[in-house]
């Protein structure tokens, strides 16, 4: 099981690979995106079904499948991302930790989450493409 902090930064390296190697509509496999990150394939699956269902990606069958952005990348903000790693998870977080959890340690964390999306929402997934080109890394 992943936090949600881990959800987040693997649901963000998988939108990134796929927006900066999915070079003319190319679909990008399961297999490149776990090579170039170094993670897990069997890990990588559930977000990317996640992220397909919420209409980010798009799923393509066939020898040559993989994913491709289901919208353009300039109109993804890191915030829909985030969203998804954290309420799609298939092992969500028990609510159930007593009293003390939930009177202040569930607020507080529901805060940060806000504060997260806050941020988040300042910037795209074009954003995070346009940085990873400007620190020289070479697009297909």
């Amino acid at each position: 099981m992943h936090s949600i902090r881990e959800r987040t930064a693997i649901a963000l390296v998988i939108m990134l690979d796929v927006a900066f190697h999915g070079a003319m509509e190319r679909p990008v496999s399961t297999i490149e995106i776990a090579g170039r990150s170094s993670l897990a394939r069997r890990g990588l699956e559930p977000i990317l079904q996640s992220l397909a269902r919420a209409g980010l990606l798009q799923g393509v069958r066939g020898p040559h499948g993989g994913y491709r952005l289901a919208i353009p990348a300039r109109e993804i903000l890191l915030a829909d991302i985030f969203r998804i790693a954290m309420h799609d998870s298939p092992h969500a977080v028990d609510r159930r930790q007593g009293a003390l959890f939930n009177t202040v340690i569930r607020p507080f964390l529901d805060q940060m989450d806000g504060l997260l999306v806050h941020e988040y929402s300042k910037l795209t997934l074009q954003d995070f493409v346009r940085q990873a080109e400007m620190r020289g890394l070479d697009r297909p």
